[in-house]
């Protein structure tokens, strides 16, 4: 039963950190570019950050009912704080030096977006999409034990402590390790490899 409620699980990850990572990735990027947007936002995310994704759940079941999408969404919100924070830091972290040079040499704004604000940015963006992720495993297995999905690893170890099966509650939380853990070497150490590595701007 482990590989049927692995794939619940990572279904919803994906669908759900995957809405994260698009809006915290665009909005903290509008942040760092655009004092208004910065101005309007910032508060918002101050007051959102701090508060458990857990506090959101009860509102997400009566206004979504039971199942997969409370569980997506839950995840999208959860996560989205801690991207759109580092991607804003990572915007304005950009070296001043590399925006004037671009343009003096009369980068267009697409160039200077594609060229150094987001190559800039990278290094902060991934961090922020590492701490997402663990944000949207913790709130996904949580929730999968409240809003009743079919299948997933919180569902299966919420349930395996009714029975007091404790092989298949540690078989649960395991698994989760090995996903989290192949998750950081197969997605960001070779994107870190492959972008800020090999410009020079990190060491391996």
């Amino acid at each position: 039963i482990i590989w049927a409620n692995t794939e619940g699980t990572l279904i919803r990850l994906a669908a759900g950190f995957a809405l994260a990572a698009a809006a915290g990735v665009m909005l903290g990027i509008a942040m760092g570019r655009y004092r208004w947007v910065e101005e309007v936002f910032v508060p918002i995310v101050s007051i959102g950050y701090p508060i458990p994704g857990l506090a959101y759940a009860p509102l997400f079941v009566l206004w979504f009912g039971l199942g997969d999408l409370p569980a997506i969404l839950l995840v999208a919100v959860a996560s989205t704080f801690a991207v759109i924070i580092n991607t804003w830091k990572g915007v304005k972290a950009v070296n001043p030096i590399w925006i004037r040079a671009a343009e003096t040499m009369g980068a267009s704004g697409r160039q200077m977006f594609w060229r150094i604000m987001l190559p800039g940015a990278l290094p902060y963006i991934i961090t922020g999409l590492r701490l997402g992720l663990a944000q949207a495993w913790r709130i996904l297995i949580a929730v999968e034990m409240l809003v009743a999905v079919e299948r997933g690893l919180g569902r299966m170890i919420f349930g395996a402590q009714e029975f007091l099966n404790t092989d298949v509650m540690l078989a649960g939380i395991a698994m989760i390790g090995v996903i989290g853990l192949a998750l950081e070497k197969q997605v960001f150490e070779r994107l870190e490899r492959y972008t800020v590595v090999r410009w020079g701007m990190m060491t391996a």
